[in-house]
């Protein structure tokens, strides 16, 4: 499953710090019942094999829903689960290598800070990027701040899809509209919710007014 700009209108980054009684599928699932047209599995902790096993759930759902699905970070997980790309930063491996390692037909997407790193990640292959932190934003707290400027001189030299990411929520979302972004990632906003399934609805109708 590639991925194109309308996929990109609400894309959802799993946090587990919410869970509460649910498990961390029932949760996407949640988003995903409400709209979100791609889902990030965003792991940092846990072990390798639990890791694989819940990846693998992941795929599964989000192709019952026809969402693209990726793995943040880990190419490794990313192709033991077949998940349909990875979302790699700066400082990770090289597009080049991600590339080589995934194969021709799966997604990857490359967080940008700069006009300089965008068009790089365009040239040597990125299928999307994640451009951020847009706002202040408390689950990533070492994220560097990217203005309304910076978000908007990107989308105009880069032709592939653009996602704001960092801090966004239904109080701030519009702020981002004329940057020309593709759409918004959203985590807490979605996660922290009571009510996840009224939160996406409302995100996506908000995301819409945005990249019109």
């Amino acid at each position: 499953m590639k991925c194109d700009k309308k996929s990109m209108l609400l894309y959802a980054v799993t946090d587990r710090s919410w869970l509460g009684e649910q498990t961390l599928a029932m949760r996407v699932e949640e988003t995903l019942i409400g709209g979100t047209t791609f889902v990030q599995l965003r792991e940092k902790n846990l072990d390798y094999a639990l890791f694989l096993e819940e990846a693998k759930e992941m795929k599964a759902l989000c192709g019952k829903y026809h969402v693209p699905f990726v793995i943040n970070d880990n190419v490794e997980i990313a192709i033991e689960s077949d998940a349909d790309g990875v979302h790699i930063g700066q400082s990770d491996k090289k597009i080049s290598d991600v590339r080589a390692a995934l194969g021709e037909d799966k997604i990857i997407g490359v967080s940008a800070q700069t006009v300089e790193q965008a068009i790089l990640a365009q040239q040597e292959g990125a299928d999307y990027l994640g451009v951020g932190a847009v706002f202040s934003t408390s689950t990533k707290l070492d994220a560097d701040s990217v203005s309304f400027q910076t978000l908007k001189s990107i989308c105009e030299a880069v032709n592939i899809p653009v996602i704001a990411i960092g801090g966004i929520n239904e109080n701030n979302i519009l702020e981002l509209s004329g940057t020309g972004i593709d759409g918004v990632a959203i985590i807490s906003a979605l996660f922290a919710k009571s009510d996840i399934i009224s939160a996406t609805k409302t995100l996506c109708t908000l995301s819409k007014n945005v990249v019109k």
